[in-house]
């Protein structure tokens, strides 16, 4: 990612969605104005989710979803179905492309009812509205565009544009807990395992947060950590790590100065913060063999050391004095299967949007599995959880009452 692109977990993600041929890539370059989707006479085209970020008018940045026909035939197709059907756990607007010539079917009906039951923003699109001259399908719910003349499209957007969440611009990484000219100290190792000339992600968006609170930010090394905060004439708020380093980095900063990690302020963000201090619980109670799933949001080349598959499994296995059966996955690959697992440990998700997040926290949740997120855990492990979340009153409060 470039530093002055909006991350694509922060877009607001446009799935579109309708039956082979009905004009869904039609409309996304109709919608930009480009050739960015391959179009043809030929059904089935789109064979896969495919991901296009951009800047949309009045949207911003937004990705937006091309997905394979509803009614692909064949094992190949049934497939693809499923994998269209799995983009609905990550859409924050959903857009049911309909073609006006044969009006909608069984096929839209059943996604409609999905998408209901999501409680997801969505548009009905009646596409090639220009091949039905005088004898437009009555309709009930929807809209008339034609991808091909440009009819109703930027109507579409227009309307588009007033279905985005209200919500997206209430929540904050860390903001909320600043005022203006607070002092914030965020400790990031460079090691073998960061990714050269530049900060992960959740740094980035992090510096910018406070940024955009008129705050300050101050960013060094773990070592140097103790000595910064002798150096400076005014007490931090407070002081933000990389959950590897949460030991010593809570050995060299007072108590009366706030802590917590990146992490920690990522399940806070796009997760549910108090249902994985809920998690946590489970720790204590894992038996020899557990199951245990480690899964990631993004998909980065793992090094020697690497937090997920080595560092985690060895902290977990030191501190219960048990023997567990790992399994990871990452990216797109969330497992279907969730209740064949004891305890579930998942990443910050940045690189996931907050619907795609919750998404999955709710399905383990229904599967009856606890789940933690990477920085809950470490910090669980070493002693100072309870420390880390003193900013959360709500977490605080949940943790006082479990009494760990």
């Amino acid at each position: 990612m470039s530093m002055n692109q909006t991350p694509r977990g922060e877009r607001v993600h446009i799935a579109l969605f309708g039956k082979r041929n009905a004009g869904k890539s039609s409309v996304i370059n109709a919608m930009t104005n480009q050739e960015l989707a391959i179009v043809s006479e030929v059904k089935g085209t789109t064979t896969d989710p495919v991901y296009k970020a951009m800047e949309l008018l009045p949207l911003g940045p937004v990705v937006v979803i091309d997905t394979p026909g509803l009614d692909d035939v064949g094992e190949l197709g049934q497939k693809r179905i499923e994998k269209t059907m799995e983009v609905l756990a990550k859409t924050d607007i959903a857009m049911v492309i309909i073609d006006s010539t044969i009006g909608i079917s069984s096929f839209e009906e059943e996604l409609l009812l999905q998408i209901k039951d999501r409680k997801l923003p969505y548009l009905i699109i009646y596409n090639k509205v220009d091949l039905c001259k005088e004898n437009r399908p009555e309709i009930s719910e929807g809209m008339f565009v034609s991808a091909a003349t440009k009819e109703g499209i930027e109507e579409l957007k227009e309307q588009l544009g007033k279905l985005v969440p209200e919500e997206e611009d209430k929540f904050r990484i860390v903001g909320d807990l600043l005022e203006p000219s607070d002092l914030v100290v965020l400790v990031v190792p460079i090691d073998k395992a960061a990714p050269k000339g530049r900060l992960i992600l959740p740094q980035q968006q992090t510096i910018r947060d406070i940024l955009e609170s008129d705050a300050a930010a101050i960013v060094v090394k773990e070592h140097e950590l103790r000595e910064t905060l002798t150096y400076l004439n005014k007490k931090p708020k407070m002081v933000i790590t990389d959950s590897q380093v949460f030991s010593k980095v809570a050995a060299d900063t007072p108590k009366d100065i706030w802590l917590t990690s990146f992490s920690i302020l990522f399940a806070r963000f796009k997760g549910d913060l108090e249902e994985e201090i809920k998690g946590v619980r489970a720790i204590d109670k894992l038996e020899d063999g557990a199951r245990i799933l480690i899964a990631e949001g993004c998909t980065h080349h793992r090094q020697c050391d690497d937090i997920g598959t080595v560092k985690i499994p060895r902290w977990l296995t030191q501190y219960t004095g048990k023997q567990f059966r790992f399994e990871t996955s990452s990216g797109n690959s969330f497992p279907k299967d969730l209740a064949e697992f004891d305890l579930v440990i998942h990443c910050g998700g940045c690189t996931l949007n907050r619907r795609e997040m919750k998404s999955r926290i709710a399905r383990v949740k229904a599967a009856g599995v606890p789940i933690v997120n990477y920085g809950i855990l470490i910090a669980a492990i070493q002693g100072i959880l309870r420390r880390s979340i003193e900013p959360f009153p709500l977490a605080s409060m949940i943790l006082d009452e479990d009494d760990l």
